[in-house]
């Protein structure tokens, strides 16, 4: 490639980051003025806004990376910016239905284009530079660190359109938006990097279908439980549902032939961090999602105000991307894990102790610079990680096995803090409340940092201070 094409190549895969994390902030922000439009909407119905959309997202994930092997990653990338901006339109159009559940709809299968871009950028850039280049680590690097740019432009877009025009036109502009990118990427893309696969791996059919089945009812379950109660019998019911297709698809997998998680690669070390990276990511749903509405619901700040607080993260996230970066060569990777977990427990701490009224300069400005740490240190660090503990065979499925996890631990994450914000003491009360949902994250952040002590110490007894080679 020439170094124009290489610079909209690596443009165009890595924007795909940006663009999923943008899909979340333009609902989250202007969440109440977007609620206004399907009358009297409930705290549990509106986490929906979010979780549905970060259910598809983590649970497609898997499924992508394997479509794309299958029908070459070019094709399944641009179809995924096709998808976004269909689904982003319809999101847009349920303003006129002005059903609730037809916005979640929307959202949730909006969710599926983020899941079928992620993992075949990351696929392309695997294909585009060989393994341990510096090429290679800049543009992953350039990846992550677009994540919280991406939140604080569609937060910023979801903003205006909702204080200054009319909610709908974000979601038609995102999706005119994705509309361009894959036409873009048909045209970017080299097309050495879209050859179909001589012998196509087949699709595993049964796997695919057990594990959507069994993430969708169990997230269905946890989200649902502030809204109905874990008394109510459908609800265990469907979580109970979910348990047995997840059993069945362990069983499935053992003994595929060609499996969508070949589980005999998987090890304890691989279940460790995946814990806690859904513990960390699993608080950081929550923080986001309360300290929004705490700024907008205590402190009574527009949604417009709010984006702007979180701007900082936008040189935070870029900040932590090159001490990251400096960290992972001069440090163990299982310290960088456990700074990660000891980061999204101070910004958590931070956000949930600071009083009602308060300049925004002393608490929460510290809470959004911090967090990014948290963001930008853990996904890297797991992604080494489970790389180094996988055979060759399955190098790529690393990437896509933390992603499925960051996503759907926001999801799960958000059904559990809405659980409590419902159901626990001084509920009727707007501050206390979303106070006790902070303290899940809190618990859940604290969690991650035990078992990342432990596993630093594990580590360090084990290996002692090993450092990559750089």
């Amino acid at each position: 490639m020439s170094t124009m094409r290489e610079i909209l190549f690596v443009g165009v895969c890595a924007v795909s980051h940006l663009m999923t994390q943008a899909a979340l902030g333009q609902a989250l922000v202007p969440i109440d003025i977007i609620a206004q439009t399907f009358g009297d909407v409930s705290p549990g119905q509106l986490s929906w806004f979010i979780a549905g959309y970060s259910l598809t997202v983590g649970t497609f994930i898997m499924i992508s990376g394997q479509l794309g092997d299958i029908f070459g990653h070019k094709r399944v990338f641009a179809f995924g910016y096709g998808w976004l901006g269909m689904w982003s339109c319809f999101a847009g159009f349920s303003a006129y239905t002005h059903s609730q559940i037809f916005f979640d709809v929307c959202r949730a299968m909006q969710g599926i284009g983020p899941a079928l871009l992620m993992p075949n950028a990351l696929a392309l850039f695997g294909r585009a530079y060989a393994p341990g280049s510096i090429r290679k680590n800049i543009v992953f690097s350039i990846f992550g660190a677009l994540a919280p740019a991406g939140f604080v432009i569609g937060g910023t877009f979801g903003s205006l359109f909702a204080q200054l025009a009319w909610w709908p036109w974000c979601f038609w502009s995102f999706g005119i938006t994705a509309f361009a990118l894959c036409a873009f990427a048909l045209l970017v893309i080299p097309r050495a990097l879209s050859e179909r696969p001589v012998v196509k791996p087949k699709f595993d059919w049964t796997g695919s279908l057990l594990v959507v089945a069994g993430l969708v009812l169990v997230n269905v379950a946890f989200n649902n439980a502030p809204l109905y109660g874990w008394e109510i019998s459908h609800v265990y019911f469907l979580l109970l549902m979910g348990l047995m297709c997840l059993g069945g698809f362990v069983w499935v997998e053992l003994r595929a032939v060609n499996p969508l998680l070949p589980i005999h690669a998987l090890n304890s070390t691989v279940g460790y961090v995946l814990a806690l990276v859904g513990l960390g990511w699993g608080a950081f749903g929550i923080w986001v999602f309360y300290t929004v509405r705490f700024l907008q619901h205590i402190r009574n700040e527009t949604p417009l105000t709010v984006s702007a607080h979180y701007a900082p993260a936008v040189i935070a996230g870029l900040l932590a991307g090159a001490f990251t970066g400096f960290m992972l060569t001069h440090t163990p990777v299982s310290f960088v894990m456990m700074a990660s977990m000891i980061a999204f427990l101070a910004g958590i701490l931070i956000a949930t102790s600071q009083p009602a009224q308060q300049i925004y300069w002393a608490q929460t400005f510290v809470s959004i610079v911090i967090m990014p740490f948290g963001m930008d240190m853990s996904f890297p660090a797991a992604t080494v990680i489970l790389s180094n503990h996988m055979p060759p065979e399955h190098q790529g499925l690393a990437a896509s096995l933390v992603n499925t996890v960051v996503n759907y631990s926001i999801s799960i994450a958000l059904g559990i803090a809405g659980t409590v914000e419902v159901y626990a003491p001084g509920s009727d009360d707007v501050l206390r409340s979303n106070r006790n949902a902070q303290y899940a994250a809190i618990g859940l952040a604290a969690m991650g940092v035990v078992l990342g002590i432990l596993f630093f110490v594990k580590t360090m007894v084990k290996e002692g201070w090993q450092v990559m080679a750089h």
